[in-house]
Parts: structure tokens; sequence; C-alpha cells
């Protein structure tokens, strides 16, 4: 069954297809639909629904929406829900003209600000952890809904960064447990103990009777 993502990234098409293999994920960019709604939500679940909703009204099929995020315990969960338009100490919710910097800059300003958090206040550490909250949705009246996290922390110096797996923030989150950093992790690794992947099989499990279904 063709199940839409709400989404234009790759890497999210690939490990959802990965998680729901027996279902079609497709992109919105896949059928040439103009998809851009506008994320104005204050938390990760209310920007998912959004994306979910404005998708759904779309094509009227069901759907699959996440928002996600890294949280640093630094500066007070930041950059959070504005992870993917952060720029900088200065522009910590995204540029005014909405205008993004590329990821690698992402990264190094995010392990500065940080590590110079960190040194400013010795209670401070660099604990931080992803969230995802995912929502399938069925119709205004049928939704499904899952958060979950993966932590860890942020390396102290951006010379420590490595991996070429993943995407985003993953080559500057490392990942105690493994003793690796979450881009130094394979597919099945990461879909293993993400915040994506475990939302993703929350969403499975709960919605079992609806996803078989749909078949």
């Amino acid at each position: 069954m063709k199940i839409y993502l709400a989404s234009s990234n790759d890497h999210k098409k690939r490990e959802m297809a990965e998680l729901f293999p027996e279902h079609q994920i497709v992109t919105p960019k896949d059928e040439g639909i103009d998809f851009d709604p506008v994320e104005n939500g204050e938390t990760f679940y209310e920007n998912s629904l959004i994306k979910a909703r404005a998708l759904w009204e779309i094509v009227h099929c069901p759907v699959f929406a996440d928002d996600s995020g890294l949280c640093a315990d630094a500066l007070n969960g930041s950059p959070g829900i504005y992870t993917s338009r952060y720029a900088g100490p200065q522009f910590m919710k995204g540029k005014p003209d909405g205008s993004k910097i590329p990821q690698e800059l992402q990264n190094e300003y995010l392990v500065k600000q940080v590590a110079d958090a960190v040194k400013t206040d010795s209670t401070l550490t660099g604990k931080a952890h992803y969230v995802c909250a995912m929502v399938l949705y069925m119709g205004p009246d049928r939704l499904f809904v899952a958060q979950e996290t993966m932590e860890g922390e942020i390396i102290p110096d951006i010379k420590m960064q490595k991996g070429s797996g993943g995407f985003g923030y993953d080559p500057i989150f490392f990942l105690p447990e493994k003793n690796c950093t979450a881009a130094e992790l394979s597919p099945e690794q990461k879909n293993a103990i993400s915040h994506r992947g475990k939302a993703a099989r929350a969403i499975k499990k709960i919605a079992a009777e609806a996803l078989s279904q749909m078949q």
C-alpha cells in the first residue's frame, strides 16, 4: 500500500522504507506535488501534525509525517524545533530572511556554542538528545502519534566529528554506549536505537490493525 511521507528528505524516505518494507513510501516530490507547509507549531508534535494534515488534504491517502530535532541540555533544549533553521548563537531560531546555512557550518556553530556554555558553567554538560514526533494521519478523525528520543552528547570539539552515514547533526552526536557518533552507525544499527526508528516502531505497533487493513 502507498503511504505518503510529508518530507522531501531522501534520507528520511530511505529510513522509513527500511522500517516499513511492506508498504510503498512516497514523497511529494516523487509525484511532482508542490508541498511546503508553514511549520509554525510550538512543539515537535504540532509541526508533525501540520505537515501530515496539509499533505493528506492534497492526496487523501495515509500520510506519515515527523518533526525532529536536536536538544542540547546546556542550551536549555535548543535548537529544538528550530534545529533545521539554526544558524548559530545570533540566530537560534533561524535567519530573519529564512535562508539556511550549510549543515557543516551548523555543526561547527552548535559544537562551539555548547562547548562555550560548558566552559562558562561547570554544572553544565554536553548531554543532548534527538526528539522525533511522528504522526500516521489517516483522516481528520483518525490518526496515530508517537514521540521518542535518542540520548547522547555533543562532541566537545568539531575536530572530533566522525562518520559519513546518517545526516544532519549525526557526525557531532556521540553515543557513549556505542562509543561512536550516530554517523558511524550502519542504517540497521541506527534504526534500532534512533528517535525516528523507535517512534516508527511505536506507530507500527499501535496502528497495526489500521495498517493491516490497508494491505
